[in-house]
């Protein structure tokens, strides 16, 4: 099992401790929805190193990017970031990511820690008829989210450079608690605003350190991965594993939006995704809320009224800011709209729940 930098922080400050992705992790410290709720209200702090950071540099570059991604990267201008994912040659996703270029001929792919192996591997394996340079700096940087409606605030303690009104999806190269070329970017995966800073693990514990003294009159908490969870799934957002796999494309996924059919480019397994859209889905992830007493869990059966199969919940939980047991389901479209009655199978019975609209907090 790997270790981050902070790893020690966390067993110190009582955090219950997991193997997550291959990495010894905190999934909670005082609790998953006093740590929600904290994200949600004020301010939190998630330690996120264990995610994968894969450089993409050169002259090839963009063209690596541009067919191993899903999305159009050529729109990019330095500073910003992309949401995208790499299709396989099966229909599904090698794993989905944020694109950040941070030069002219350089782009950073940060993946997600349990596929690290494995886009790397897909990368090179693309990269044989291109030609870009790879780099993996996972093992390297550390990476924490600072996340709730008060995060900029605390944060802005600790730069001179103005964070408080920096736009969604961008990012900066600035000093940072007296550390230069921190990498400062507002991306979030728990829908309360927030950002996520990138250093090298040497700065990580006077960073963390900083953090929590700039944070304290706005009662910062560190957080555990337990409501990171449950905070991505009240917004609807895509975990890999879940509602996006090897076997779920984008376009099943609801991530048509980061799918672009473009003339000037091409990318793996465009042809069939292309006819996917064209044909139409056969399956779709939606939303859903119980009606009955029960929560929905991983795998569990959908059903209709008269018990026939329509598919496979994706997530479930009991949401801890809309009070409801709340989940994602792999289904067949004609029951995907808003206001269609499911049934969940918990423990042998079929439990009714609705459709609905995500994201299920609506802030």
């Amino acid at each position: 099992m790997k270790h981050t930098v902070f790893a020690k922080k966390h067993e110190e400050i009582g955090a219950k401790m997991v193997e997550f992705g291959g990495f010894y992790m905190p999934i909670q410290y005082e609790g998953l929805v006093v740590e929600h709720e904290q994200v949600r209200k004020a301010i939190g702090v998630f330690d996120v190193s264990h995610m994968g950071l894969i450089y993409i540099r050169g002259s090839k570059a963009l063209e690596l990017v541009q067919w191993v991604t899903s999305n159009d990267a050529s729109t990019l201008s330095v500073g910003k970031i992309q949401y995208s994912c790499f299709p396989n040659n099966a229909g599904g996703v090698v794993d989905d990511f944020l694109v950040y270029k941070t030069k002219e001929d350089e782009y950073l792919l940060v993946v997600n820690a349990s596929n690290i192996e494995k886009d790397w591997n897909w990368l090179v394996e693309q990269n044989k008829r291109i030609g870009a340079e790879l780099y993996n700096a996972s093992d390297e940087i550390s990476i924490l989210a600072i996340q709730g409606p008060l995060a900029l605030k605390a944060m802005q303690k600790l730069t001179d450079e103005p964070v408080e009104n920096m736009e969604y999806y961008t990012f900066k190269h600035l000093t940072f608690a007296g550390v230069p070329n921190v990498l400062f970017s507002i991306t979030g995966y728990t829908g309360a605003g927030g950002c996520e800073i990138y250093f090298k693990n040497e700065d990580g514990l006077k960073i963390w350190d900083a953090v929590f003294e700039a944070g304290k009159e706005f009662g910062i908490k560190p957080i555990g991965l337990g409501a990171r969870d449950t905070l991505r799934l009240e917004m609807g957002y895509c975990l890999y594993g879940h509602e996006v796999s090897e076997s779920i494309s984008p376009l099943e996924a609801g991530l048509g939006w980061i799918t672009k059919f473009v003339d000037h480019k091409d990318f793996v397994n465009k042809a069939a995704l292309l006819k996917q859209k064209q044909e139409g889905v056969t399956r779709k992830i939606a939303g859903f809320e119980m009606i009955d007493r029960g929560i929905p869990r991983q795998d569990y059966e959908v059903v209709d009224e008269n018990g026939n199969r329509i598919g496979h919940v994706c997530s479930g939980t009991q949401g801890p800011s809309v009070k409801k047991a709340i989940g994602t389901a792999l289904i067949k479209p004609e029951f995907a709209k808003a206001g269609t009655e499911i049934f969940i199978v918990i423990r042998d019975k079929a439990l009714k729940a609705t459709v609905v609209k995500m994201p299920f907090y609506k802030g």
